[in-house]
């Protein structure tokens, strides 16, 4: 990769970031340092379920999904993460326990991976970064609990209704199965709740 591809491919980096915590060029540079970049096409695997997850994924282009199969073949989709967003299996990947999920590339997409060792040294070496690591999971959490609270309460249509809202470019970018998966629902009741919103318009 050219040395301008690599400045490019971490601007998605440098804007989360700045969004939690104000680092300088010289902390951004040495942070860039322990990052491992990669592209993986469409329908790649980036994790298989059973395997150990070594990497927590940034993402600077594209789309990826985690996803479980249960014992019917069904699968259940977990997380969609875009452009600036983080993906791995948390378990996984601080305990070193086999993974419950799989993760794949919807698009053709560009990371940057972190292994769990530079993460731990870059925390150590950069406060600043544990500091954004703190925050991220912490907005996860309170995430997972909003999308617990979802799962037992709304109704198909609420729950779709607040994904588009907080989430359009799941809506925009994602195939409609998988949002449904996601949401707890068959394609046909997510397909049914989609005509009759678009009815009332």
């Amino acid at each position: 990769m050219s040395n301008y591809y690599l400045a490019k491919m971490y601007d998605q980096l440098a804007r989360s970031i700045g969004e939690k915590v104000t680092l300088t060029a010289a902390e951004f540079e040495l942070c860039k340092t322990f990052f491992i970049p990669k592209k993986i096409r469409k329908k790649q695997t980036l994790l298989l379920e059973g395997d150990i997850c070594t990497y927590n994924a940034f993402i600077e282009k594209g789309i990826l999904r985690s996803y479980t199969i249960d014992e019917k073949g069904n699968e259940h989709s977990v997380q969609f993460a875009f452009e600036g967003w983080w993906i791995t299996d948390l378990s996984s990947f601080l305990l070193g326990q086999t993974s419950t999920y799989t993760i794949e590339a919807l698009e053709d997409s560009e990371l940057l991976l972190l292994t769990s060792s530079a993460r731990e040294e870059l925390m150590d070496t950069l406060p600043k970064f544990e500091r954004y690591q703190r925050l991220l999971l912490q907005n996860a959490y309170i995430a997972l609990q909003t999308r617990i609270n979802a799962a037992l309460n709304d109704s198909a249509e609420e729950k779709y209704v607040k994904l588009s809202i907080a989430y359009p470019e799941v809506v925009a970018r994602v195939p409609q199965h998988m949002i449904a998966s996601y949401l707890g629902l068959t394609p046909e009741t997510l397909s049914r709740v989609r005509k009759q919103l678009s009815l009332r318009k």
